[in-house]
């Protein structure tokens, strides 16, 4: 087993200016872990790496306890970019065989190095109903994720998450768009790169750039924000330019309710938005979803008190440390939900969507005081129009004009 590189971590602590900590606790003080759980504190962490020279990094178990959220990046004056850090010392520690903690019985991780297999023949097209249309060439490719696995390994939570895969497309045909979908697309590596195995994440970007490539398709359109952070941030690190483009459902939705290519029904109550991390703060994308939620007749969207740039997490990442505290920032994001009034809860990551579902359960039960928990490709296809087709509306504009 290879010695911990010192030197990688030593670099990576300057790349990303851990050495700037002056210990003002901002990043502490936001951290929705470091509320709950005193042991955990992002400015405690980097003091004892800092003042032994990063030289007993393997030893922090804090390091594994970090969610990447990227508040405390938010929150920091001197610019000092923890949870980039964390990814790369993670990736040192995996290369010395220190072992991420998983739930699950690390079944989840099983399934994802599965997927880097080449030969590997899966059949993941069950979600596919009848009066969905795809085509085997085209455009337009959707990037389906995990949400077939997710059903398979939850069904007492009844998230239900190929319906996000099957409204996703529904949207994609009122649009008059045939979406390609790929019957060998593997996992995204999103959860084993933060785990720090680099080595498994490089070998399904392969297989999956090889196989976008070869599809000539030039949009990628995903539901997952996961996914599209990790194509748009690390597959253009390790490939470089894409041949493609990568949108979220929210941006692209977004771009039609802005040409008014989107016919909705009235659709009378109140939400909240929960803005995923990895959409909201690693990539940047806040108005859009609410755009799109807004455009809807009847619809009222409520902030929450946290939102935007700093929402608070789903409390989980990676399928690593879902412990106590994990559920009670869950908790406590449903009562800030349920606060405003809202009898929904929207989201445009099904992982949030699987945890907040999850942490709504006691005994066995659904808390009904609590907003239901819906996907934004859901939310949105279930408010459509379907009476009026794309080029009807436009045929008919054309007319009046």
């Amino acid at each position: 087993m290879p010695e911990p590189n010192l030197a990688a971590v030593q670099k990576a602590a300057l790349e990303h200016n851990v050495y700037r900590c002056y210990a003002c606790g901002k990043c502490t003080s936001v951290c929705p872990l470091g509320r709950l759980n005193t042991s955990f504190a992002p400015r405690r962490i980097v003091t004892r790496l800092t003042d032994s020279g990063m030289d007993d990094f393997s030893a922090e178990d804090g390091l594994w306890r970090c969610l990447g959220c990227r508040l405390c990046t938010e929150a920091c004056p001197s610019s000092v970019e923890f949870p980039d850090f964390v990814l790369q010392a993670r990736k040192e520690l995996h290369r010395h065989g220190a072992p991420p903690p998983c739930t699950h019985g690390g079944a989840l991780q099983g399934w994802m190095r599965l997927m880097t297999r080449p030969e590997l023949i899966q059949r993941r097209s069950g979600w596919i109903k009848k009066e969905l249309r795809l085509t085997e060439s085209g455009d337009f490719l959707y990037f389906v994720g995990c949400l077939p696995h997710f059903d398979a390994f939850f069904p007492e939570l009844n998230v239900q998450s190929c319906s996000i895969a099957q409204h996703t497309v529904r949207i994609l045909n009122a649009l008059e768009i045939e979406p390609v979908v790929l019957e060998q697309e593997r996992c995204c590596g999103h959860d084993l790169l933060w785990q720090g195995d680099e080595e498994a994440f490089e070998e399904l970007a392969r297989l999956n750039f090889e196989q976008i490539k070869a599809s000539g398709a030039r949009t990628v359109l995903m539901s997952c924000s996961e996914c599209a952070r990790t194509f748009r941030m690390d597959y253009q690190r390790l490939f470089g330019e894409l041949p493609f483009e990568v949108v979220h459902l929210a941006e692209f939705l977004a771009a039609q309710v802005d040409l008014a290519r989107l016919r909705f029904r009235s659709s009378p109550q109140i939400v909240a938005y929960q803005d995923p991390c990895r959409l909201g703060r690693h990539l940047g994308v806040y108005d859009e979803p609410r755009r799109v939620i807004t455009a809807i007749p009847g619809v009222e969207l409520r902030e929450m008190p946290q939102n935007r740039e700093n929402s608070v997490c789903c409390g989980t990442s990676c399928w690593m440390a879902c412990d106590s505290n994990s559920r009670r920032i869950q908790e406590e994001r449903l009562r800030s939900a349920a606060a405003v009034g809202a009898s929904k809860l929207i989201t445009a990551c099904p992982k949030c969507a699987i945890h907040f579902t999850c942490s709504r359960y006691q005994d066995g039960k659904l808390r009904k005081e609590e907003p239901v928990i819906q996907d934004l490709a859901v939310f949105v296809s279930e408010a459509l129009n379907l009476e009026e087709t794309t080029s009807q509306v436009a045929a008919r504009e054309a007319e009046s004009s």
